[in-house]
């Protein structure tokens, strides 16, 4: 069952028409005219931070799909770091776990962009004033537009896994979805890739979804509460 969950959650790609709104609204309609290639917006640099499990890479990996775009991990190669022809939109992971020698990489990064014409988005865990990193490379990660993701409320995770839910035609009994989000990761990507398995795992069982198959299903994942 633990490979079924992990093959669930790995299949499907990140966009941003998966990811759940809240009150990221103004947020998703700036990535989403970083998308289009007939959009110039007037803004080429963008930063956005927040908590753990806010959805910040989930971002970064939509805008990945496009065919000119470049995702950068913090610890990749000194090569991912340089402007080639080809790359318009530039995606630069956990900046705080930046190491010194890509830190300098990073910020002739910015420099090259901005000579070339062609789009950087940033991000990390803290606003860029508060990120341990070089005094340079800061400044740089707040030029353009800064903003926080805000994570989802309980009321807000509960509200999206129920309208998921009855999207598959899924019928949840009444506590799984409280008792989910409390006893299990809280971040949205691994909610959804559960309540995909509650949904075999009901089938392959032919039980309903009740508490008692949840806790069942948690059980036989051994993943730890969330703290």
């Amino acid at each position: 069952m633990r490979q079924l969950l992990l093959d669930l959650g790995a299949a499907k790609p990140q966009t941003l028409a998966s990811f759940v709104t809240g009150r990221n609204a103004e947020l998703l309609h700036l990535l989403g005219s970083f998308l289009d290639p007939a959009a110039t917006p007037r803004d080429r640099f963008a930063y956005f931070w927040g908590e753990e499990g806010a959805g910040k890479s989930h971002l970064l990996q939509a805008l990945a799909t496009a065919p000119d775009a470049r995702y950068i991990a913090p610890d990749a190669p000194a090569k991912a770091f340089a402007v080639q022809p080809g790359v318009r939109l530039y995606l630069l992971d956990d900046c705080e776990r930046l190491t010194p020698a890509a830190q300098i990489r990073a910020f002739n990064l910015y420099n090259q962009v901005k000579e070339n014409g062609g789009l950087l988005v940033s991000a990390g865990n803290a606003a860029p004033m508060a990120l341990a990193l070089r005094e340079d490379l800061r400044t740089r990660l707040g030029w353009g537009l800064v903003y926080q993701v805000h994570g989802l409320t309980d009321e807000e995770k509960i509200a999206a896994l129920t309208q998921a839910a009855q999207d598959r035609g899924m019928t949840l009994s009444p506590g799984v979805l409280p008792y989910l989000i409390t006893h299990y990761r809280r971040d949205m990507r691994s909610l959804s890739a559960m309540l995909d398995a509650l949904d075999r795992y009901s089938l392959e069982t032919k039980r309903p979804i009740t508490l008692p198959l949840l806790r069942d299903l948690l059980e036989i994942e051994g993943d730890p509460k969330p703290e």
